[in-house]
């Protein structure tokens, strides 16, 4: 159960960044506007 879980996590996050950019460069800047929301959501 728990890996069906996990895959299918993996999947999404998959999807979502293939879908959200089409370049490398996209990709980073993606990544980057994620980590800049999660530091903000904990502070």
């Amino acid at each position: 159960m728990t890996r069906a879980i996990a895959l299918g996590l993996i999947m999404l996050i998959t999807l979502l960044l293939v879908s959200g950019c089409n370049t490398i460069r996209g990709a980073g800047e993606d990544l980057q506007q994620g980590g800049e929301a999660i530091q903000r959501a904990a502070s």
